[in-house]
Formats: structure tokens, sequence, C-alpha cells
């Protein structure tokens, strides 16, 4: 398992922060499973007493036709049900360690900019991400599994991509 972290990513915002973790950590995902390996990167993270985690899962929203939302390219039920269970299944896993935790999921054809708008509304002080290994910018702007990268590079806080391939 490696962990990268966004080389420009603004410090915390206290010192107690740095020193004893973070006190508001958003594990978010665009659509793939949350592996252990990013839930024990948050338990690491995450500060002893009085930590909380937001669990964010992204249900894919392909796009518009003649700019109004379509039904035919909306998530359907099944991705719906696949998106919900996968955050339940994290928010229990960072519950059965100990941390404050909740889950939501959302629609969005943007989730880089739904993922740091979201950390920014619930005041997180880090995003966790499972990633893959990154590629090239050409390629990686047409590929949906580079959106934890897109993220690394947008947010204002600190970033921590997950991978076992790195």
């Amino acid at each position: 398992m490696a962990v990268s972290v966004a080389p420009t990513a603004a410090p915390p915002a206290s010192s107690e922060a740095t020193s004893s973790g973070f006190r508001r950590i958003l594990l978010a995902s665009e659509g793939r499973p949350i592996p252990d390996s990013a839930i024990a990167a948050v338990a690491r993270l995450a500060a002893a007493k009085g930590a909380h985690v937001e669990v964010l899962t992204v249900a894919r929203i392909y796009g518009t036709a003649f700019g109004m939302t379509t039904p035919g390219l909306l998530p359907t039920k099944s991705e719906w049900v696949a998106q919900h269970e996968i955050a339940a299944a994290a928010v229990k896993r960072l519950r059965r360690r100990g941390l404050a935790a909740e889950g939501n999921v959302v629609g969005t054809r943007s989730a880089t900019k739904r993922i740091c708008a979201e950390a920014k509304a619930k005041e997180c002080e880090a995003i966790v991400m499972a990633a893959d290994a990154d590629r090239n910018r050409l390629m990686g702007d047409m590929m949906w599994t580079q959106e934890p990268q897109r993220v690394r590079r947008r947010a204002r806080i600190p970033v921590f991509l997950v991978s076992d391939d790195l």
C-alpha cells in the first residue's frame, strides 16, 4: 500500500491537527468500492478522540442531451443501490474502528467539483481516496478512474491517495 499526498496541499489550519491527526476527514470514492487500505489510512490520519469521517460516493451522471438532463443518462436504480452499499459498508468498517462516520451518495457529472465542494461544506481538513496509478494528463483527463488525481490537483486541503499499485 502506498499513500501519496498532493504536493500543493495546504497545511492543516492548526498545529494541533498536525500533531494529533485530523478531526474531520472526507473519505471519497468516484464510484469504485472503498478498499481496506483506504479505511486504514483514514484510521491513521484521524485524531484519537472526536474524529469524524464523512463518506461520500458518487453515482455518475453520464451527460446531458441538448442542455437538459435526460433519463437515459442518469444513474440506474441498481447503480444507486450499489453506491449506497459501498457507502454503508465503509461507514460500518469505520465505526468498527471506533470512528464516528456518516455516509452520503450523490449523483453528478463532475465528481471532482462535487467532492471538493462537499469537503468545504462539511469543513473537512483532509480528503482520502482510493486511486489507480497516475497516468499522463492527456490520457488521464479522458478516464473516470483518474478522478482522484483531479481532486488532488483542485482541492485546497491535503488529499491522500491510497493505492496498492504505487
